[in-house]
């Protein structure tokens, strides 16, 4: 065995789980997750304000709370859960350094913990949380879980699609009006997104989550890895 092809053969015993994979992989969340969260939180406003220039949004809260909340849309279950981490300025909806931002008030104490990205408390009910969330395309798969109600998501969706009003949805769906209307602004969302080719959505989720990045650098590794290895080797090269 000469030494490209066993250079080959180590790829392969790596990537099918030798000990030093487990090494390698042990190490990656340190070099594939420490972003600058300064960064991140910047870009998610950038995210935010772009969609507030494009979209009607339906709440008061500043741009540092869509911000917030955002990211709290990843790191927590429910919107009861977001609200009191908003109220708590818990970690949990902290987007990086100066998430407070250009949206902070000026009274001349801004410090340290503004700058490092600890949230200010803000007081908010959960049903304000969930239309901030529609407004930046988060929809979460609760949302269009149908309770109580004689139709399906995807009816009504297309229902929407095809500009139907709520009371004409209501009654092709024999349904009451108030049942339909809190599904049909999710089916609004949903279209709306699916119109923008999910870019604000998916923005988010790669900005906020870890899975894109692992996933990205990961197979980037592995192929050039592969491809370092089998430069010049013959395909038909036996191990």
């Amino acid at each position: 065995m000469d030494e490209k092809t066993a250079d080959l053969r180590d790829i392969f015993v790596e990537t099918t789980g030798s000990d030093t994979v487990t090494e390698r992989q042990a190490e990656s969340p340190g070099t594939l997750t420490d972003r600058d969260e300064a960064a991140v939180g910047e870009r998610v406003r950038e995210l935010v304000a772009a969609m507030r220039e494009r979209y009607d949004f339906s709440t008061a809260l500043d741009d540092a709370t869509y911000a917030r909340i955002a990211r709290g849309r990843f790191e927590l279950d429910d919107d009861a859960a977001l609200a009191a981490a908003l109220a708590d300025a818990d970690d949990a909806v902290s987007v990086g350094d100066g998430a407070d931002g250009d949206d902070a008030t000026d009274d001349g104490n801004d410090s340290g913990d503004a700058a490092a990205g600890t949230p200010e408390p803000t007081d908010v009910d959960p049903a304000t949380v969930r239309d901030a969330r529609l407004d930046l395309h988060l929809v979460r798969e609760a949302d269009r879980e149908v309770d109580g109600a004689p139709f399906e998501y995807a009816d009504l969706k297309s229902l929407t699609a095809e500009g139907r009003s709520i009371v004409e949805c209501a009654e092709a769906l024999d349904a009451e009006p108030d049942a339909v209307a809190k599904y049909a602004r999710v089916a609004r969302v949903d279209l709306t997104s699916t119109r923008a080719n999910d870019r604000f959505r998916d923005g988010f989720r790669d900005l906020l989550t870890d899975a894109a990045i692992e996933g990205n650098h990961a197979e980037t590794a592995r192929e050039d890895g592969l491809k370092e290895a089998t430069e010049d080797i013959e395909t038909n090269v036996s191990l």
